[in-house]
């Protein structure tokens, strides 16, 4: 049983899902198969999945070292399943690059619970949102998960608040003297900010609306008992949980207002719903119903070939 294979924390889990999201990988790169190949897309290709492998790398550690789930692999098994339900993000690298960077801000933000390295910890994780901002400009949203982490783990002090916008700026004066040196004119750093778009047309496609659908169906059930059970967690990991939630309020928020609506968007869904998923089957007494929901995220990735 799936359930019980993963109900424990080993090498090998990372392997196998490793080797499922390739699997996953190259059948999306090679369908339809190209007419012809290179090397430098070819070695493109292995670097993005390199980005994959290493987001679920950094996932499992951050996630374990804040104890945002139990001593288990349901985390990145949710994970690159949700992943494989969203085959349109492989083919967008700058999204792909900008999920890593806010999982590696993330791992920053949660870790501030322990109170130690405030500072440098507040510096990176602006860093990396706005590094991730340049790739997807509204992951910039993900600037207040900080804000909300300062207020949550009663951080007062004042220069913490300011430290997040240091972290800001400094990466948007690298972008302004690369624009000066490139081209000189200030204005071309602006082409990275994008409209906001409330047209859904786009997800009207039958075989978009499946994976989509069960998707949010099931991350939405998780979400619900994942909500009712943050009371009954220890009290110093509330505010963690609590966090996890506005994460995912912030990712739908990108998904509604971003202008490129083509389920790729969908991926930075991906990291708080592994951790609500994961939980929510941690808390699951009917083995049965864990194999259920599991197999239905395994399962859809492939029936939407056939649709």
């Amino acid at each position: 049983m799936i359930s019980k294979f993963f109900s424990t924390s080993k090498p090998i889990h990372l392997v196998l899902v490793s080797l499922y999201i390739l699997v996953v990988y190259v059948f999306v790169k090679l369908t339809p198969f190209p007419d012809t190949m290179n090397i430098e897309s070819f070695a493109i290709d292995v670097l993005m999945f390199g980005v994959i492998f290493f987001s679920i790398s950094v996932l499992a550690f951050f996630v374990t070292k804040n104890t945002l789930t139990q001593r288990n692999s349901f985390k990145i098994l949710f994970y690159v399943l949700l992943l494989a339900m969203l085959p349109m993000a492989f083919e967008n690298n700058n999204i792909l690059l900008a999920n890593l960077f806010v999982i590696l801000a993330l791992r920053r933000i949660f870790s501030l619970r322990s109170h130690q390295n405030v500072k440098k910890k507040l510096f990176d994780a602006a860093f990396w949102i706005t590094i991730a901002a340049l790739f997807y400009f509204w992951a910039i949203l993900f600037l207040a998960i900080i804000f909300a982490a300062l207020l949550l783990f009663s951080n007062d002090e004042i220069k913490n608040w300011i430290i997040p916008f240091i972290g800001f700026f400094c990466v948007m004066m690298l972008v302004f003297c690369y624009v000066i040196l490139t081209s000189g004119d200030l204005s071309d750093a602006l082409v990275i900010i994008e409209p906001l778009n409330f047209d859904f047309s786009a997800y009207n496609d039958i075989s978009f609306v499946t994976g989509i659908t069960i998707l949010l169906s099931l991350g939405l059930w998780a979400t619900f008992f994942y909500i009712k059970g943050i009371s009954d967690k220890p009290k110093q990991f509330r505010s963690s949980h609590l966090l996890v939630l506005y994460t995912t309020a912030l990712a739908a928020v990108i998904i509604i207002i971003t202008p490129d609506k083509n389920g790729s968007e969908f991926i930075f869904l991906a990291t708080p719903l592994a951790i609500i998923m994961t939980n929510f089957i941690e808390g699951l007494s009917e083995r049965w119903f864990s194999e259920i929901f599991i197999w239905l995220l395994i399962l859809t990735p492939i029936a939407k070939l056939f649709i």
